[in-house]
């Protein structure tokens, strides 16, 4: 019975230092509710015709991987300057291999508020 008591006391004692050296389980970030509101506006206006999904087409190019690609696009524009100013100006910022097919007045149907949103919710695609 002893040889019991001590082989448990050992395996909890072993128990409690592995939990000590355990990494602390981080807790989930909470969303930004810009870029949820982004991310609706996406779904709704934008995911006919554009992939989040990487290498894989609809009608336009796919998104995955935009905020990174953004940054560089367009010497002396910012990943967000770039974003408008694809969404404003789509036939100026048309991707190669693609055809100028993006509705030139979309911008028009959305809200400062929604395309702002928007933009916040395209950066997150890195």
């Amino acid at each position: 019975m002893k040889k019991i008591i001590i082989s448990l006391l050992a395996l909890t004692l072993f128990g409690l230092a592995a939990c000590a050296n355990a990494s602390p389980i981080e807790p989930t970030p909470t969303p930004n509710p810009m870029v949820v509101q982004g991310q609706k506006v996406f779904n709704a206006h934008c995911a006919t015709c554009h992939a989040l999904v990487p290498d894989t087409i609809i009608i336009g190019p796919s998104l995955s991987g935009l905020a990174t690609r953004a940054e560089t696009r367009v010497e002396g524009q910012t990943a967000d300057e770039y974003i408008q100013m694809s969404i404003l100006r789509p036939g100026d910022y048309v991707v190669e291999g693609f055809n100028n097919v993006m509705i030139a007045n979309f911008a028009k149907d959305l809200t400062s508020e929604d395309m702002n949103a928007l933009v916040a919710f395209l950066l997150t695609l890195k």
